[in-house]
């Protein structure tokens, strides 16, 4: 009765971070796993930020927003894996209270902000292919702060209600979170309250989050395939909005499962959960660098002119 892994406090300082059930085992593997990516992901991330930073031909509408992926990418990665790869590798287990609810404010508003852009990137495609003499007037500096502010904005109201609810729950059971980081809902879980209004708030949030964005960004490709058919850039269009896509599929279906497995999918294992989880907010990063800004002639002239 006295354990207190078992019976910690609303109050208690810290919570227990598993890794990924049953894969205990493994962690050195999984270690070099996620430290390969975190690699791979700060350093095309930077080289990206480093040369839109540098050349100052790279103010254009497409390179601010791709500033702007690199940026929350690199937010997002560094708020789970260094404390993942210090669970793998020193058994750093325990993580603080305030600690754990500030990377859950983290990583969830950073994936609300990465759709954002997405989106943003899709929108800019369309209007530079679909409506070209009217590029710089449509997407003017103004109007790319209102663009990257709106993504801000709507990341805070959708994770300040949500962190308030997780925050707010009287936590009396374990302390045990079987997550490899503060997923909302692994801690919610822990409460010993009925977690379900949390749950429902972020699959609703989060449900209509994706769908829009996933709507526009189709419609936005659609309408650039169609406005291409038949000219000369048809193939081009084809392979560039065919990487773009592949990419937002792993970013998207990944993260679909991972809410709907977290709140309804009790026959699938938690380390396959767990694992899903960690591929939506690992995998993108990784090629968001690769697809969208080293396929871009002028980021790849920078970065060889740099070199």
């Amino acid at each position: 009765a006295s354990d207190p892994f078992n019976h910690p406090s609303r109050s208690s300082s810290s919570f227990i971070l598993v890794g990924v059930p049953s894969l205990e085992a493994f962690p050195t593997c999984l270690g070099i796993l996620f430290c390969s990516g975190y690699i791979i992901a700060l350093v095309g991330n930077g080289v990206v930020l480093l040369v839109i930073g540098v050349d100052r031909s790279l103010r254009d509408p497409i390179h601010c927003f791709l500033g702007m992926l690199a940026v929350i990418d690199v937010v997002m990665v560094t708020s789970i894996i260094p404390k993942m790869l210090s669970i793998f590798w020193l058994n750093s287990t325990e993580i603080g209270y305030m600690a754990c609810f500030v990377q859950m404010f983290l990583v969830h508003s950073t994936t609300s902000g990465e759709s954002g852009v997405l989106l943003a990137m899709a929108v800019d495609r369309y209007v530079a292919i679909c409506h070209p003499l009217r590029y710089q007037a449509i997407l003017n500096h103004r109007k790319i702060a209102q663009i990257g502010l709106a993504i801000v904005v709507r990341a805070l109201l959708f994770m300040v209600p949500l962190t308030g609810m997780v925050t707010n729950l009287p936590y009396c059971r374990s302390r045990v979170v079987p997550h490899s980081y503060c997923e909302h809902m692994a801690v919610a879980k822990l409460a010993c309250t009925d977690p379900r209004p949390s749950g429902l708030y972020s699959v609703a949030g989060s449900s209509l989050i994706v769908g829009m964005d996933m709507a526009f960004i189709a419609v936005s490709y659609g309408m650039i395939l169609k406005t291409v058919l038949g000219k000369k850039s048809c193939w081009k269009a084809f392979s560039t909005c065919g990487c773009h896509i592949c990419v937002m599929l792993l970013y998207y279906i990944p993260g679909i499962v991972s809410i709907y497995a977290q709140q309804f999918g009790s026959g699938i294992s938690m380390h396959v959960q767990v694992l899903l989880a960690d591929l939506y907010l690992t995998l993108p990063t990784m090629l968001n660098p690769i697809v969208y800004s080293m396929r871009t002639k002028q980021i790849r002239q920078a970065v060889h002119k740099m070199l």
